[in-house]
């Protein structure tokens, strides 16, 4: 995990500031999506696992009474506090840690959200049900990401492409895995809304930092993905550009509240 970790850290600090300036990463029908699927309302405290540059939280921020970010890597937190300043939010924290666990006592939240994340994580089971802890009973528990193709060669060559890309990327779900995920914790299932984040090749390799070689072997795969959409992405030309798209669904579910317990500290019986 330490391992992990620290290819984490290294390459998001290589692309902490393409990332947070990559226009499909800052699009705002895309975040405001992801708030109104929340519900967010002024007496909201919001958490976003994983906070990257900070983008969710501060969509969150003008709506809500506070909203606090964490996240494993420093130049992703500088590039936050910039934001953060740059639109005058008083009512933001950011906080350098893991997610799992998470560093908050239990029901500090009434908003817990991860977007872009998943993929990157050895065990999502453990970091969701981490998320459900956090958050106050009745609140909700948001994962937003992208989702495999139900097409196992094709969520396999995704995943590939992927690791060769990011080498911080450990795998990508389908839509059946991410939602199996809020069943796992004791999570209702989760509602699901849907849309495309849009890229094109040259665009997403200046934006990512493989091995040497390996950026040639990404383009190969989209050239082959254009005769059978093998990556599952909608693999096209658009003029002299490969583009395409990564599909992403946003599953949101509301945090029950444990069963009471007796004594013994078993669930009581219903």
């Amino acid at each position: 995990m330490t391992a992990h970790r620290d290819l984490v850290v290294d390459q998001f600090t290589k692309q902490a500031v393409p990332f947070a300036s990559a226009p499909g990463i800052r699009d705002e029908e895309a975040l405001r999506l992801l708030v109104e699927e929340s519900g967010a309302g002024p007496d909201d405290g919001v958490l976003d696992v994983a906070c990257g540059p900070g983008l969710v939280v501060c969509a969150f921020a003008p709506l809500v009474r506070h909203a606090t970010g964490i996240d494993v890597t420093p130049a992703m937190l500088e590039r936050a506090r910039a934001l953060q300043s740059e639109r005058g939010l008083a009512n933001v924290t950011w906080r350098l840690g893991d997610v799992a666990p998470l560093p908050f006592p239990d029901a500090s939240f009434s908003i817990v959200v991860s977007r872009f994340a998943f993929h990157h994580f050895p065990d999502p089971r453990a970091v969701l049900a981490d998320m459900k802890r956090v958050c106050t009973p009745g609140g909700r528990v948001i994962l937003a990401d992208a989702v495999a193709s139900t097409d196992q060669l094709k969520a396999a060559a995704f995943n590939r492409m992927e690791k060769l890309r990011d080498p911080s990327h450990v795998r990508a779900l389908t839509l059946a895995e991410l939602t199996q995920l809020f069943a796992d914790v004791g999570l209702p299932t989760p509602r699901a809304a849907f849309y495309e984040l849009p890229s094109d090749l040259e665009g997403l390799l200046e934006r990512s930092f493989p091995a040497s070689g390996d950026a040639d072997r990404i383009r190969q795969m989209f050239v082959d993905s254009l005769a059978d959409d093998g990556l599952g992405m909608a693999t096209r030309r658009h003029g002299d550009r490969i583009v395409f798209v990564y599909p992403v669904a946003i599953l949101t579910a509301s945090a029950a509240a444990s069963p009471p317990r007796t004594q013994s500290g078993m669930p009581t019986p219903r």
